[in-house]
């Protein structure tokens, strides 16, 4: 099997010491459920990064089951704003340093606030982008909210 090229997502989580495994999948999958099929996991625990800026053009992240809808109310009650809408997708590479299917919480250009779906926590391990489309990191919900300075909050449909 080829060997990993590191992601800087892997190199900060390694400097911080915590604990992650890698999974690899076909960068031709580009949804959700395809992916968490592709991991042999339940959608419920893998987890989408979405990007949301509110009516002061502040940025948020918010991390939401790949089967799951973000709840825009929710998410703007979290984030103490009047809305929350999600950043035009060409904005996310030049705001975020990650291409659309690879967007982390981790290793952002500028870190912003990030809200957790509660249920993250009915689960030992979670999966989020390893930072590159085809690469899942697996790792506790309560080291991403650690490292992220996150909030776990109830934010979906």
């Amino acid at each position: 099997m080829a060997k990993i090229v590191k992601t800087n997502v892997m190199r900060l989580l390694e400097e911080a010491n915590i604990p992650y495994t890698e999974h690899t999948y076909s960068e031709e999958i580009v949804d959700g459920e395809g992916v968490a099929g592709a991991l042999g996991e339940d959608p419920s625990c893998v987890f989408k990064s979405l990007v949301c800026q509110n009516e002061k053009k502040e940025h948020f992240v918010f991390e939401v089951p790949v089967n799951a809808t973000l709840n825009l109310k929710k998410a703007a009650k979290a984030a103490h704003a009047k809305s929350i809408a999600m950043i035009p997708q060409k904005e996310l590479l030049p705001l975020t340093g990650y291409v659309h299917g690879g967007c982390s919480p981790i290793g952002l250009k500028k870190q912003f606030p990030v809200f957790i779906d509660e249920t993250a926590q009915l689960f030992d391990k979670i999966y989020i982008s390893g930072g590159k489309r085809g690469f899942q990191i697996g790792l506790s919900p309560l080291d991403l909210q650690r490292y992220t300075h996150g909030t776990f909050v109830d934010l979906m449909e």
